[in-house]
């Protein structure tokens, strides 16, 4: 065998087999000693008798430095004294890489790392059970997204993402030089999935990567995010578009706990599915509770870190991990979602969870006369949105979608303290490296 997860097809004892990994820790009692050898799957112990098996192998292997990378070949032994019911005794082994001393992370040690030192050493923190269960939960969640809209007829599309324009707005733009012309990476691919809507392709999915330059060193922001967002046509109103998230959601959480037991049980946790439907609070309700407990704001104000934790530990109470926000002020959300007639309101939601939002979305703007005032009305120039306009001058159906932050998404399912715990690389306003 050469992964620590083959080592339960073994059945009969005295079995010879090769397992290769990585040194976890070793214990030299004098005349025995342990190595705990482990892969992406588990552990398993090497056992070392010092009178049973050749002395220069024992000194070899009892020298080692932890996370040395080795190959070790030996005779499989029933034991009721490890977690796997068999250890192995070595007849040889082959040094791959031999680790250097002192490491600059311990692996297995129970001293905590600040978040700086265990990213600025990203390599040896994924190392950690707990650390790579993470990114196993969050590749399944991937997987069951991708599964559901399949299944219901999305097509898994990729758009540009060095860009001509801003889908969000200036502020948050990252510029680069495009050969000579001015260009930016992309806040979303909003501009090109309802560009879509226009070409029979009536429902589109996207997980790809969304840069925001926003200034905030916050335990929820970062400048480079995995953003799953869809597009469906042929709509009759916003509400739509949330069933189809609530369905999604749903599918992800029931099934994750089923997938993903062992990696949940490394992370001490339990997947909760909420009660569906998933409540609808409208924005002017969620204004008032946030004032009546000490927060204040008044009508158009975004509802911000503070007020969304408010509402959460309000819902939390009431049973609701999950709910929409709806009726957001027009003025509030960006020129593409289409407003309400003769209302300053507009057809767009939130989706918040445990307190904070990790979606977007709404009914989108697909008449072409009316598109053009939301621009100018948000003190854009229609000129610099052409190519976008195309689309809908000759035939826009009626249309909607979200925007839901995958990484935001992982980090309530697991109760993560940082978001950046659910992003392998992370990017913020002070990390660059790894």
């Amino acid at each position: 065998m050469t992964s620590i997860r083959d080592s339960s097809n073994i059945s009969k004892e005295d079995a010879t087999a090769t397992v290769k990994g990585w040194v976890q820790d070793i214990r030299n009692l004098g005349g025995i000693s342990f190595i705990t050898l482990r892969d992406r799957h588990g552990t398993i112990q090497i056992t070392m008798p010092k009178k049973k098996i050749d002395p220069e192998l024992f000194e070899s292997l009892t020298k080692l430095s932890r996370e040395s990378v080795v190959a070790v070949t030996g005779e499989v032994k029933e034991s009721n004294q490890t977690a796997l019911g068999i250890e192995l005794i070595p007849t040889s082994f082959e040094l791959y890489s031999e680790a250097g001393v002192p490491l600059p992370l311990g692996v297995v040690d129970k001293v905590n790392a600040e978040m700086d030192t265990r990213l600025n050493n990203r390599f040896m923190d994924l190392r950690k059970p707990e650390t790579k269960a993470v990114f196993e939960i969050r590749s399944t969640i991937v997987e069951l997204i991708s599964e559901y809209m399949v299944k219901n007829g999305f097509v898994n599309i990729n758009t540009p993402k060095i860009v001509a324009s801003g889908a969000e707005g200036g502020a948050t733009l990252f510029s680069v030089d495009y050969f000579g012309k001015p260009a930016y990476l992309a806040q979303s691919p909003q501009l090109y999935k309802q560009m879509l809507m226009s070409t029979g392709l009536d429902r589109v999915f996207e997980l790809g990567p969304a840069f925001r330059a926003e200034h905030s060193n916050t335990n929820r922001h970062v400048t480079e995010f995995i953003s799953f967002d869809g597009e469906m046509a042929w709509i009759d109103k916003e509400e739509d578009v949330m069933a189809t998230i609530e369905n999604i959601i749903d599918h992800v959480l029931r099934e994750l706990g089923e997938r993903c037991k062992k990696h949940l049980e490394i992370l001490g946790k339990e997947i909760m599915v909420p009660k569906r439907p998933y409540p609808i609070l409208t924005y002017t309700e969620c204004l008032a509770m946030v004032n009546e407990n000490g927060l204040k704001l008044k009508e158009g104000d975004d509802l911000g870190t503070e007020g969304e934790k408010i509402i959460g530990d309000i819902m939390a109470e009431k049973g609701s991990d999950l709910y929409f926000i709806v009726e957001y002020p027009e003025e509030a959300k960006p020129f593409y979602i289409m407003e309400k007639d003769g209302t300053d309101l507009s057809f767009s939601f939130d989706l918040d969870y445990k307190g904070q939002e990790i979606s977007s979305g709404g009914q989108r703007e697909h008449r072409y006369q009316e598109l053009v005032k939301r621009m100018e009305k948000k003190g854009l120039d229609p000129k610099d949105f052409d190519s976008y306009l195309d689309a809908f001058r000759y035939g826009m159906p009626p249309h909607g979608g979200w925007g839901i932050g995958l990484d935001r998404l992982v980090t309530k399912i697991l109760d993560l303290p940082n978001v950046r715990e659910a992003i392998l690389f992370p990017r913020d306003i002070s990390r660059l490296s790894p």
